[in-house]
């Protein structure tokens, strides 16, 4: 009869991230994958940057055999206490400015930060017109 399988919490499983501990955590088990590490036919890198997290998604991005899915078995050493992985945080869009439909005041400013220099130019042109010698 088998023996149930050792529980981890996610926090221990996160912590073995080393090309000589090295563990993953795929679809809610755990791998202790450290001497598959020189054979990974992506290499350590790979496995490394799946440490740390949920890997469920990085193996099931590349798309790998069904000989690879039966290797796993050898490299099981427990579950993964589900209670203790982090949730996802969800995307909150920052807060847009307040829809204003009466753009009358924002449309009066920029009609005065154009006309006002204009007139202060306009005014230092009549200044020197009159009061130049002749």
């Amino acid at each position: 009869m088998a023996s149930d399988p050792n529980i981890y919490v996610y926090d221990e499983a996160a912590k073995h991230n080393k090309t000589k501990d090295c563990w993953l955590v795929i679809n809610g088990k755990v791998y202790d994958v450290t001497p598959f590490m020189d054979d990974h036919p992506g290499g350590d890198e790979v496995l490394l940057s799946a440490t740390g997290k949920d890997a469920t998604n990085d193996f099931e991005d590349v798309g790998h055999s069904d000989s690879a899915r039966e290797m796993m078995d050898k490299y099981y050493i427990g579950e993964i206490d589900v209670s203790t992985v982090p949730t996802k945080r969800t995307y909150t869009p920052p807060q847009q400015a307040h829809y204003n439909p009466d753009k009358t005041p924002e449309f009066l400013i920029k009609i005065l930060q154009f006309l006002v220099p204009l007139l202060i130019l306009g005014l230092a042109f009549v200044v020197r017109h009159y009061t130049k010698e002749k």
